[in-house]
């Protein structure tokens, strides 16, 4: 697993390539609790994302509750097909904003959210 960042007009992008499995999950949620701190506007490109296992999930779903708790943004975006089934299959599509790529995320930030976008 490979994680860049940018900021884009204050928001951030993380990108995270390879796979998000029980021996990259622990690295990946260090990585995060310290980027959440610093960032209220959050968006994850998966678009070189191969695999998010249950430990991967898990890391998401505990930096979107720490973001809502912070009353902060968090958004997925160019998910590859198999990892928007396991989000599908895990019944986690509905809980996290999805979107198609990574400019209709960016271009979501300051309006009502709808949960998923195509």
């Amino acid at each position: 697993m490979k994680i860049t960042e940018k900021s884009i007009n204050s928001i951030q992008v993380i990108s995270i390539s390879g796979r998000v499995d029980s021996i990259s999950a622990n690295d990946l949620e260090e990585y995060l609790n310290s980027a959440i701190k610093n960032n209220s506007q959050m968006v994850f490109d998966l678009s070189d994302t191969e695999y998010i296992s249950s430990s991967g999930l898990r890391v998401f779903l505990a930096a979107l509750k720490t973001m809502k708790t912070r009353d902060a943004e968090m958004k997925l975006a160019s998910l590859q097909p198999v990892i928007r089934n396991i989000l599908d299959i895990s019944g986690l599509s509905n809980i996290f904003s999805i979107y198609h790529n990574l400019n209709d995320a960016m271009d979501s930030f300051g309006k009502k959210d709808c949960s998923i976008k195509h």
